[in-house]
């Protein structure tokens, strides 16, 4: 009951935190990093954030220099807290990579992160982010 009330009064501070930054520094196009994650099992893992609706491929943005492979990487540490991977793959897409069985131990509570699912590709959230949902669209056409 205590995690439901922080996060009642969390997210409209990080929403607007999150909003905040987000004008502060706008998005430069080809410069984000985010992973369509596999468990052992084949499901895609997820993550529904505080800040926005739906859920979301984990990701964000890369720093500067920093290569895809390692701001990836170093997202799902962050977001999912990925202990560890197999295989990396490039995708079609310039900014999303494909990891293989990815294991990780979620936070207890994170700022960011309200969530985490895993999903099989046929079988995914109906409240999928309009983006996410394409790009995983993309991939999978592609493979």
């Amino acid at each position: 009951m205590a995690v439901w009330n922080t996060d009642r009064l969390v997210r409209p501070f990080a929403t607007a935190v999150h909003n905040l930054l987000r004008f502060a520094r706008p998005r430069r196009p080809g410069v984000g990093a985010h992973a369509l994650a596999f468990t052992p099992e084949d499901k895609l893992i997820l993550v529904k954030l505080r800040y926005a609706p739906g859920w979301r491929l984990p990701g964000g943005g890369r720093k500067e220099k920093e290569d895809l492979r390692t701001a990836v990487l170093r997202e799902l540490r962050e977001e999912i807290g990925m202990v560890s991977h197999g295989e990396v793959r490039e995708s079609s897409l310039p900014e999303v990579l494909l990891i293989e069985d990815v294991r990780y131990a979620p936070r207890k509570w994170s700022w960011e992160v309200e969530a985490i699912c895993e999903a099989a590709l046929d079988d995914l959230p109906l409240d999928l982010s309009p983006l996410a949902a394409s790009w995983i669209e993309a991939v999978r056409t592609a493979l």
